[in-house]
C-alpha cells in the first residue's frame, strides 16, 4: 500500500508547516486567514498571527470546527501568547468592486502589514498568494493544519463576529446578530422583504435579484 503523503493525510493541526520553514531559515512566521468570504452582507476580515516557537493551546484549530464559546475562550489566550497579530478588513464596497478572492487578498496583505513587525515566511489557508513580496506557502485546509493559520482563523472570526454585532444595532430588521450576514432561510426572505441593505453585497446572488431601482 502506498504511504500517504502529508498532503493527504488526515488533518491534524500542529506547528509542523512552522517548525519546517523554521529548518529553511526563517524567523518570523505568520499564519494568515480570514473569515467571511461565503455572507451576503459584510466585510471579510483577515488576521496574521506570528506564534512564538514553541507554542501550546488545548482546542485550537480551525474556527468553523469550534463554537462561538471556544473562540471566545481562545481568542484572548491567541492574543497572550502570540509574538504579534495584524488585521485587515477588505468593505462590502471593495467586495463588490474588486470581486471577493481579489479583496479577500487585500484584506489577507492588510492584516501582514498591521503587524507590529514585517514576517519573513506567511503561511496562507487556501491556494492563492497573497501579492506580497514575502516568501508564502499556500496550504489547503491550512486552518485545520498549522497552529499559526488556526489562530489567524480564530481571531479573524471573532473580529467579524463583533463588527456584525455592532451592524445589528444599526440595522435590527436584517438579524445580523444571528446569522452575521450568511444566506439563511431567514437572512433571505429578509432581503426579499425588505430589500438589501448598504451592507449587502450587490454582486452575490440572493442580493442581487433583489436590488431596487
Amino acid at each position: 500500500m502506498t504511504p500517504l503523503s502529508l498532503f493527504d493525510s488526515p488533518a491534524l493541526t500542529s506547528l509542523e508547516f512552522e517548525q519546517r520553514a523554521r529548518q529553511r531559515g526563517f524567523q518570523s512566521i505568520a499564519g494568515v486567514d480570514e473569515a467571511g468570504r461565503g455572507p451576503l452582507a459584510g466585510p471579510v476580515v483577515a488576521a496574521a498571527v506570528i506564534l512564538p516557537e514553541y507554542f501550546s493551546l488545548s482546542g485550537l484549530t480551525d474556527s468553523k470546527k469550534l463554537s462561538e464559546r471556544q473562540r471566545q475562550s481562545l481568542y484572548p489566550e491567541i492574543y497572550q501568547q502570540a509574538r504579534a497579530v495584524g488585521i485587515g478588513v477588505a468593505s462590502t464596497a471593495e467586495i463588490d468592486r474588486l470581486n471577493i478572492l481579489q479583496a479577500t487578498l487585500l484584506a489577507m496583505s492588510r492584516a501582514i502589514g498591521r503587524l507590529p513587525f514585517s514576517p519573513d515566511h506567511l503561511l496562507i489557508d487556501g491556494i492563492s498568494p497573497v501579492p506580497l513580496n514575502l516568501s508564502q506557502q499556500c496550504i489547503k485546509q491550512g486552518d485545520s493544519r498549522s497552529l499559526s493559520i488556526a489562530a489567524a482563523s480564530v481571531v479573524a472570526k471573532v473580529i467579524r463576529d463583533r463588527i456584525m454585532l455592532s451592524y445589528d444595532r444599526q440595522l435590527p430588521a436584517y438579524g445580523f446578530a444571528s446569522h452575521k450576514g450568511y444566506g439563511t432561510l431567514q437572512h433571505r426572505a429578509t432581503i426579499a422583504e425588505h430589500g438589501p441593505s448598504y451592507l449587502h453585497r450587490k454582486t452575490f446572488a440572493g442580493v442581487k435579484e433583489h436590488l431596487r431601482d
